[in-house]
């Protein structure tokens, strides 16, 4: 059994994209800029900026963060999308989610520029992605794939059953492993499956993202699979400092002597989605996937 490191995976892709933006601004070019809106005072969205401010230092990216009240209107949110929209020294931006109730997630989503929509949401670059025109891939199913390439995983033929239909990770993973080059036979499941269990048992490659805690057990998986383990969710724990502990969609103990390769929770795909948002702000900022 393999363990999946998605930090060390990380780290090499981000030494990479490094060289990259070295070679990029050497060569006469501005640095590649991106912009993070954050609303109000969410815990796991403010680390989560964090993390993608150090990141865009370390790559050599500018990055500005634009933090708003939890009371703003809506509309005063879509007025603050349209001038980055318009704003030329700005190549992709993103706005933290979940934004406040009274805020509509599918009405900011659609009003970003879909040449500047760097996590990929718009339903222009979903419609790209399906089409396997190039496009922003939404940054963990793209994370997934880095990790599955690395670890030169079998995909070609292989049974994948994605556990999740999300429009964030479970709808576009499943549409990227059935495209040629990856070639898996994919299942999606979801809460309305009949007879779970023994559609996961079949799988060569599972991938969990249904975000609930240990949901995938040992009898669900055959000898040998590959688990991607999406979830995360946070329990009390009083082995902890924090007295919180971090549990993935995989019961994690009893699966994993079960598995050829398993990502662990934390430290597997969640390095690698700041890394896919660094891949599309450099495609953005090279005009890769919208030449104009």
């Amino acid at each position: 059994m393999t363990i999946i490191d998605g930090k060390e995976v990380a780290a090499k892709l981000r030494k990479e994209i490094a060289a990259e933006v070295e070679a990029w601004v050497a060569s006469g070019h501005r640095a590649p800029h991106l912009v993070a809106i954050l609303v109000g005072n969410d815990g796991a969205s403010q680390t989560y900026v964090g993390h993608k401010e150090k990141c865009c230092a370390e790559v050599g990216f500018r990055s500005t963060v634009l933090r708003l009240d939890e009371a703003i209107s809506e509309a005063y949110l879509l007025g603050e999308i349209a001038k980055l929209n318009n704003d030329p020294d700005v190549d992709g931006f993103i706005v933290q989610l979940p934004l406040p109730k009274h805020i509509s997630e599918q009405k900011v989503i659609e009003a970003i520029n879909p040449r500047k929509d760097v996590d990929g949401f718009h339903p222009v670059n979903t419609g790209r992605m399906i089409s396997g025109l190039p496009s922003y891939l939404p940054a963990t199913p793209d994370g997934i794939l880095e990790l599955l390439k690395h670890y030169d995983i079998e995909t070609s033929g292989k049974n994948c059953v994605v556990i999740g239909r999300s429009n964030i990770v479970g709808r576009p993973i499943a549409n990227l492993l059935s495209q040629k080059g990856w070639d898996c036979t994919v299942t999606m499941c979801h809460s309305r499956t009949k007879n779970l269990k023994e559609v996961v048992r079949e799988a060569d490659i599972i991938i969990a993202a249904l975000g609930q805690a240990e949901f995938v057990t040992a009898d669900m998986v055959k000898d040998g699979a590959v688990i991607v383990d999406v979830g995360i969710t946070r329990v009390k724990s009083d082995k902890t400092k924090s007295g919180w502990k971090l549990l993935g969609d995989v019961k994690f103990d009893e699966v994993a002597p079960k598995c050829s390769y398993i990502t662990p929770v934390p430290g597997g795909v969640g390095p690698m989605t700041i890394i896919s948002l660094m891949k599309n702000t450099l495609k953005a900022a090279r005009k890769e996937v919208y030449k104009d």
